[in-house]
């Protein structure tokens, strides 16, 4: 340690020191992980990496497997507390591990070059556009610093790695849900969850909403059934095509079915047909998401879609069959921990750099920890951005330019990754000592 007193002032400050003697190390697995990406429920080898480094680190606990290949460390702080401390609070760190089915187009010499022949629906591009190579390393790289201060932590932290955050195949089980059935959670129980996500703002700035800081999400599968015939004798069969194409047309409305002022989206993001250019094939199948920000609103939207599909395929002499699967909620940030949690991001990174941010109709399943067991999920900037007037982000004259998360240019810049390291050292610290708490 370099301070000696364990006073607060001196132990943000040797957060901070560890922070920065880890931040090479940080950078080097998130271009590792970033060079290796695997998609969800595929995460073998990534999980392997995240286990064999904890394991380095003398916790008390490195569990692996859970919900495929999650990992869940578990640090036992030794603060003298009288036990009080210990038994009553429990901090969660979160990071989502898995890639996505995109190409990688960021332009880095990291640049991944991964396919994936054998994922359902494949051979698929894998990149992490998203930035969950970030996550982890930024993760990794807390577990470093708390395991290094364990004499100054009253209570336990739990260094959560979770699968399958941008969802499993659809005939599989994955995600936070999953962690949570098979009790990822049971001993210890948190008392505080936290995460964050990088995105495109400003690098090093911290952003925050009261309420849905991400909205709620479903995914939709509608299947357009007619009657399978050759290509030149249409008559003779039933074409699921137009309806199919009606149905993509019509959901393009049905944000008018509910109230304008509660942000909605429905989008078809990929059409399935069985067949080839000269036979019209039986079904057509529509894949897509709901996104809400008002959690109410999804119900309301189902039994619209629902209706829209069925009456539109009848009117073509087809039928429609829709499933919703994979919901998630809404992750909600409650004012009491946002009160609680902003002197910590104000000292992390500065009072010009802690920000509101604007709504958004992202989804992250992060939800199911926060929305059980309290905390709090803020974004972290790692782009070449500025934010205008209304606080929104746009590019830096002669920067990178912004590009969103799932598009195969999203980048994240190296120097804001131990800004995110200090940000879960610090908010761990502040929890399980006390001064982050929203009862006081």
């Amino acid at each position: 340690m370099t301070t000696a007193s364990g006073a607060t002032g001196d132990i943000h400050a040797e957060l901070d020191h560890r922070a920065a003697d880890v931040a090479d190390r940080v950078v080097a697995w998130r271009r590792h992980l970033h060079r290796n990406p695997e998609l969800s429920n595929r995460e073998a080898n990534t999980a392997r990496l995240i286990a064999e480094h904890l394991g380095t680190l003398g916790l008390d606990e490195v569990r692996t497997g859970i919900a495929g290949h999650g990992v869940v460390g578990i640090l036992r702080g030794t603060a003298a507390g009288g036990g009080q401390g210990a038994a009553r609070r429990v901090v969660a760190l979160r990071a989502d591990i898995d890639a996505l089915p995109v190409p990688d187009l960021c332009g880095a010499d990291f640049v991944a070059e991964v396919v994936d022949n054998d994922y359902p629906g494949g051979p698929f591009p894998v990149s992490h556009a998203c930035g969950h190579d970030c996550h982890t390393a930024m993760l990794m790289g807390a577990a470093t610093v708390l395991a290094g201060v364990r004499e100054h932590l009253d209570g336990t932290v739990m260094f959560v790695f979770q699968p399958a955050e941008e969802g499993p195949p659809v005939d599989e089980n994955g995600g936070a849900r999953r962690m949570l059935a098979e009790d990822a959670f049971a001993d210890p129980t948190p008392s505080m969850v936290f995460g964050m996500h990088v995105v495109p703002y400003p690098k090093g700035c911290v952003g925050y909403r009261v309420g849905n800081q991400f909205g709620a999400s479903c995914l939709i599968k509608i299947t357009v059934t007619g009657k399978q015939v050759h290509g030149s004798t249409p008559w003779e069969g039933i074409d699921p095509m137009p309806a199919a194409a009606a149905i993509t047309t019509g959901i393009g409305q049905l944000y008018r079915r509910v109230d304008a002022f509660d942000p909605v989206t429905v989008t078809i993001g990929h059409i399935e047909d069985v067949g080839r250019f000269n036979i019209i094939g039986e079904t057509v199948t529509l894949w897509g998401t709901i996104r809400c920000t008002v959690e109410s609103d999804m119900v309301d939207l189902r039994r619209h879609l629902t209706t829209l599909a069925e009456n539109t395929a009848r009117a073509y002499d087809c039928t429609a069959a829709i499933d919703y699967l994979q919901h998630v909620p809404a992750v909600h940030n409650e004012k009491r921990w946002i009160d609680a949690a902003l002197p910590t991001l104000l000292r992390v990174v500065g009072g010009d750099k802690v920000v509101e941010t604007v709504p958004t109709l992202g989804y992250d399943d992060i939800s199911e920890f926060v929305n059980t067991y309290g905390g709090l999920y803020v974004v972290l900037g790692v782009q070449d951005a500025r934010l205008d007037a209304h606080g929104r982000p746009e590019p830096v004259p002669g920067g990178r330019g912004l590009a969103m998360n799932h598009n195969p240019r999203f980048y994240a810049d190296d120097a804001p990754l131990e800004t995110g390291v200090r940000l879960h050292a610090h908010i761990a610290y502040d929890h399980l000592n006390g001064h982050l708490d929203p009862t006081h």
